[in-house]
C-alpha cells in the first residue's frame, strides 16, 4: 500500500514539472526528453493544461485496479485457511489453488479464477509449499514390481528404422 502510494506522488510530481516547463514554453518534445517519458504523456499533459483540467493534471486518485477484497476479508481468509482443507471438507489436508478459491469464494462471495489465487495468498504472506517426504502409503516393491512388469508392456518405444 505504501508503495502505491509513493508511486502516485511520483506521477503527481512529474505532471507537476512538466506544467512548470509548459509555462516556461518549452516544446512537447523537450518535456518529453527531460522527463523521460512518452511524447503521448505529454501530449495529453499539454492538452489538460490547456484546458486548465486540474483533476487531470493531478491525475488518479489510486494507479491500478480496485482490490477485490478489503483488509477484513483477507484476514477472514487467512483464518479459514488456517483451519486445513480438512476442516473444510476436502479428502487431504493439501491446499491447492482451485480449493482455496473455492473457500474464498464461500467465504467472502468473491470470486477468483484459481490461476490468481496464488495473489491472495501472496499478499497474505504465503508461499508455494511442497511436501518433502514421500508419501506414508507408498509401496516401493509394488512401485518396481509395476514399472518392470505393467509399465514395460504399455510403453511406446521407437520401431526400428524409425526416427526418434
Amino acid at each position: 500500500m505504501e508503495r502505491g502510494i509513493k508511486r502516485l506522488q511520483a506521477l503527481r510530481s512529474r505532471r507537476q514539472k512538466a506544467i512548470a516547463l509548459f509555462e516556461q514554453g518549452e516544446r512537447q518534445a523537450t518535456v518529453a526528453a527531460v522527463l523521460k517519458v512518452s511524447r503521448q504523456s505529454v501530449s495529453r499533459w499539454y492538452r489538460d493544461w490547456l484546458n486548465a483540467d486540474t483533476q487531470a493534471i493531478h491525475g488518479a486518485a489510486r494507479a491500478g485496479r480496485k482490490r477485490r477484497l478489503r483488509k477484513d476479508q483477507v484476514d477472514l481468509i487467512q483464518r479459514e485457511l488456517l483451519k486445513g482443507a480438512l476442516a473444510h471438507g476436502y479428502s487431504s489436508d493439501l491446499w491447492t489453488l482451485p480449493r482455496v478459491a473455492q473457500v474464498i469464494e464461500a467465504a467472502t462471495a468473491v470470486r477468483y479464477h484459481p490461476g490468481h489465487v496464488w495473489r491472495v495468498l501472496r499478499q497474505m504472506g504465503w508461499s508455494l509449499q511442497r511436501p518433502t517426504l514421500k508419501a506414508k502409503e507408498r509401496d516401493e516393491q509394488k512401485i518396481r514390481q509395476w514399472k518392470s512388469r505393467i509399465w514395460a508392456k504399455v510403453k511406446k518405444t521407437p520401431k526400428s528404422g524409425d526416427p526418434g
